[in-house]
């Protein structure tokens, strides 16, 4: 197939050798393809060669990247995810698949134009793995894969050949969702990132800086975990409000890390081994560290993903309490910030919501 990667960064990269290695035509769509190589290389931790292939193409041209492409896999931040969706619409038809990695981000509602020209949209609950870049354009490190991915489509019709994909394309068993709402509600990265944020820099404003600052992971502590514990479970509170719509799949945060408490999720995180090393997002200036503000961490996961549920909250009328405070605080430090909004795309109450998952789904 033809398979049009659209951003060049970790899981992109990641991608890219994926569906290089199984002799597919691989273009990679990047503002910078002269930092690329046609050979590209996937390494675990001690830097051995676990996968590598050849691309086709790296382009800047959109024409290029889009117009013959079978397969389009977004990698990009989600707040550039709408500029990919203005330059797919005009090449894509029913023999398109859109891939959205990972799946949350809102990135149904901003592909709804191309789902209406017969495309398909599909996303994926979580990544395949941990991947960091090592070197620009030719190696990406990858820890962790899964013994299973999850996927979902809209239309839901269609998500079998996709799963297939998917699962050719890691040797990865995949499992197909009853609804694409399963991957919007996941608890994953807009609660797992907001909160630690919160927690590490929760004194930050202007003017304060810190001489040292924990590891992201490593030094994860249980005020991290019991306030985790307190928005995972206004997700789930969403899910029971939906009662109508099969969202057994949107696993607490808790069962996912198999932690029944929050000393038991404090030492889980610190233990994997994919998340050792990271440190927490944070530039040096001359008086100690400040956030760094421009982080995916903060301008992702915070305004395209912990806003997306809670503004589902407030569409079906859960109070969320917790999410909403992390969410406040976010907006005293980044107060003119991009975020998601559905009423952007005509949503403004329970009924309009969910009129895309039922057009096109199955199991609601």
């Amino acid at each position: 197939m033809q398979i049009t990667i659209v951003g060049g960064g970790n899981i992109g990269t990641q991608f890219a050798v994926h569906c290089a290695e199984k002799q597919h035509e691989v273009t990679v769509y990047t503002r910078e393809p002269s930092k690329f190589q046609r050979h590209l290389l996937v390494v675990d931790q001690e830097g051995r060669i676990i996968h590598e292939g050849d691309i086709k193409t790296v382009t800047n041209d959109a024409r290029i990247a889009f117009r013959d492409a079978d397969v389009i896999l977004v990698t990009r931040p989600s707040y550039a995810v709408q500029e990919v969706a203005d330059e797919v619409v005009e090449y894509c038809n029913e023999k398109t698949k859109i891939g959205l990695m990972p799946g949350t981000g809102g990135g149904e509602w901003i592909f709804k134009k191309c789902i209406e020209k017969g495309a398909v949209v599909f996303g994926l609950q979580r990544v395949p793995s941990v991947a960091r870049v090592i070197e620009v354009g030719k190696t990406v490190r990858a820890v962790g894969y899964r013994r299973e991915l999850y996927v979902a489509a809209l239309p839901h019709s269609r998500v079998a050949e996709v799963k297939t994909f998917i699962a050719d394309i890691f040797n990865i068993d995949c499992i197909v969702l009853p609804n694409y709402l399963n991957i919007t509600l996941t608890p994953s990265n807009p609660i797992l990132h907001t909160v630690r944020l919160r927690t590490i820099f929760k004194d930050y404003k202007e003017g304060v800086y810190y001489k040292r600052l924990p590891l992201f992971y490593e030094d994860w502590n249980n005020e991290t975990s019991e306030l985790i514990f307190q928005c995972d479970e206004e997700v789930q509170l969403i899910c029971r409000a939906l009662r109508d719509v099969d969202l057994s799949w949107v696993k607490s945060l808790k069962e996912h890390y198999n932690s029944d408490t929050p000393d038991a999720m404090t030492r889980k995180i610190r233990s994997i081994e994919g998340f050792k090393g990271l440190r927490t997002p944070a530039v040096e200036v001359d008086d100690g560290y400040i956030p760094d503000l421009h982080s995916r961490y903060f301008t992702e996961d915070f305004p395209y993903g912990l806003e997306i549920l809670c503004q589902i909250a407030q569409l079906i009328g859960v109070d969320v309490p917790n999410m909403n405070e992390t969410l406040e605080w976010y907006y005293s430090i980044v107060p003119e910030g991009e975020k998601f909004r559905f009423r952007d795309y005509g949503v403004n109450d329970r009924s309009n919501l969910l009129k895309l998952y039922l057009e096109n789904g199955e199991s609601v």
